[in-house]
């Protein structure tokens, strides 16, 4: 098949994963061979869904989506499973195939080169849950670029990568040959590369198809609501003029009750030609972490650390303090050892830091291995909120859920 013609195709496709919770409404859209897109939304209107009809992974309620015969499709996925974590990366990335790669040495190391995530040492032994948490999310995401797919569906690629990363990305991207499609909110990283965009918008359930880089379409959005605002605004103001007058030819009697009458029905016309105007992207509320009222002096303090170097743990010495409303950033590249550190420090196993006694630490993980999969939505909350020494306050935690767009339904 040549560039540029049809590799997917959508067509009337509806999908929802209950009645509560409707995604695609008779949705029509075309990839191209060769293209490269972003996929555009509101938070939580459905654009991993989009990934999943195409892979395979969900059916459509009704409608078809036809791919090209032969088309290979990968993805990276989020979170490395729990039974590939005691994988060395070779049988890890092995996995990503059907059939035995004997050359599978060469292509990972090809592959960690484009993520950014290859040194000295060669890793091809290494069990996987060695790795820390940034590098996990590189090996998932050159799982999805070993298999050199027809159609690459990248989401939120860049989230765990550095600047040196990114750019190892950008460039593999740039030069890729094949059909690629992304989810991305980074406007630098997608604008380097995607020449469209696919809308899918959380309140039609429709997808709209625009033309340009991410920058571009952000405005032509931006142009059409505002657009649409003036054109509703000034819709609105002669409906109430039509409704103004009809009131004041209704008390007049006789004919001029046919007046008012043609007017209300004018005006209700009027409200049938305003536009349902793109509202803005849900975006998760301003928060403020809790200051404990009861702290003073030197909250924690750090006089020695080790760290990674030349592939081996050495232990240095540090002067660092920090009281109240005082912020650190911990950087460094990814492997010398800062999430071991954050998380030593928060279970208070590491020598030459002391905590204050009585402060609550809170602690999060982008492997998300602090999280219990069997647990439900609500027990996980309520297990965090438990850990704070608080009594049990359900209003609270969905209160707090809803300002993070977790919704009831999702609860």
């Amino acid at each position: 098949m040549a560039k540029g013609e049809s590799i997917v195709r959508f067509e009337k496709v509806s999908f929802q994963y209950n009645e509560r919770k409707p995604i695609l409404d008779e949705v029509d859209f075309v990839i191209r061979r060769g293209a490269k897109l972003t996929l555009m939304g509101q938070n939580g209107a459905g654009k991993s869904t989009i990934f999943g009809l195409i892979a395979g992974d969900y059916t459509p309620e009704s409608g078809t989506i036809n791919i090209v015969k032969g088309t290979s499709i990968a993805t990276a996925r989020q979170v490395i499973p729990r039974d590939e974590l005691d994988l060395s990366v070779r049988d890890f990335f092995q996995k990503c195939f059907t059939n035995k790669v004997y050359d599978i040495d060469v292509r990972i190391d090809e592959v960690l080169e484009v993520v950014h995530l290859i040194g000295h040492e060669k890793v091809h032994d290494r069990i996987i849950r060695t790795f820390s948490g940034g590098q996990q999310a590189r090996l998932l995401l050159a799982s999805a670029l070993i298999q050199d797919p027809d159609i690459l569906l990248l989401d939120e690629p860049t989230n765990n990568l550095d600047k040196a990363g990114i750019a190892h990305l950008t460039k593999f991207l740039q030069d890729y040959k094949k059909t690629v499609l992304v989810i991305s909110h980074d406007a630098a990283f997608l604008n380097s590369f995607t020449e469209g965009v696919l809308y899918l918008d959380v309140y039609t359930r429709k997808i709209e198809n625009y033309v340009g880089n991410y920058s571009d379409v952000v405005r032509q959005i931006s142009d059409r609501v505002e657009k649409e605002n003036m054109k509703n605004a000034q819709l609105a103001k002669e409906i109430q003029a039509k409704k103004d007058k009809a009131n004041q030819f209704a008390y007049k009697g006789g004919q001029m009750r046919l007046v008012a009458k043609r007017m209300r029905e004018k005006a209700e016309e009027l409200e049938d030609e305003m536009v349902d105007v793109r509202k803005e992207d849900k975006t998760i509320r301003p928060f403020t972490i809790p200051l404990q009222p009861d702290l003073s002096g030197s909250i924690i303090s750090i006089t020695s650390l080790t760290r990674m170097k030349g592939h081996k743990i050495v232990t240095q010495k540090a002067n660092v303090t920090m009281g109240k409303n005082h912020h650190l950033l911990l950087q460094g590249p990814n492997g010398i050892g800062k999430s071991t550190l954050l998380e030593r420090l928060a279970k208070g196993e590491s020598e030459g830091a002391v905590i204050q006694k009585g402060v609550h630490v809170g602690y999060y993980r982008q492997d998300f291995s602090t999280l219990d999969f069997n647990d439900t939505v609500f027990q996980s909350l309520i297990k965090s909120y438990e850990m704070s020494g608080e009594r049990l306050d359900e209003e609270r935690i969905r209160s707090v859920a809803a300002g993070f767009l977790i919704t009831g339904a999702i609860i």
